[in-house]
């Protein structure tokens, strides 16, 4: 991502909230949005893992991204969604509180993690921080957000 910042390029954004939090995911990267629907709990899951859900034939595993990146869980609500995305070959939903909007965002307007960051917080799954007008939001690197021993431990619990 950072190293696309040349004038004029523009990505798209999935925005999603976690409580206050705003956070994007490239759009390519998303297969689709979906309302919340039932969550089977698998026994013995990792607390990240919220359980699996039937996407049309397909079990996928659904995982919690406010307890993955330690923030305050909220109730489910008409807003809560599942974001369907590709991590590592695996079609994974991360629950979100919801999504208001998808945009498009000059590449420039992607600033790195401000170094004083990066020193004190585990900044694998962030690929940089996004600027709005009056904002900010986190863009993260999908591939980064579970680590390969938490893909291997997912893949356990949903039996793929």
């Amino acid at each position: 991502m950072l190293e696309d910042r040349t004038a004029g390029k523009e990505i798209q954004v999935v925005i999603f909230r976690l409580g206050r939090e705003e956070f994007g995911v490239r759009i390519d990267q998303v297969k689709e949005i979906i309302e919340m629907t039932h969550i089977t709990r698998m026994p013995k899951a990792p607390s990240f893992i919220e359980g699996v859900i039937n996407l049309r034939g397909q079990v996928i595993a659904v995982i919690d991204l406010a307890k993955q990146f330690d923030l305050p869980a909220s109730e489910h609500d008409e807003e809560t969604r599942i974001v369907v995305v590709d991590v590592d070959d695996n079609t994974v939903g991360m629950l979100v509180d919801s999504v208001p909007e998808v945009l498009r965002i000059s590449a420039e307007d992607i600033d790195p993690t401000p170094s004083l960051i990066e020193n004190r917080i585990d900044t694998r799954y962030i690929e940089g921080i996004g600027k709005l007008e009056d904002r900010l939001f986190v863009l993260l690197k999908l591939g980064k957000v579970l680590s390969p021993e938490e893909v291997e431990r997912m893949e356990e619990t949903v039996g793929d």
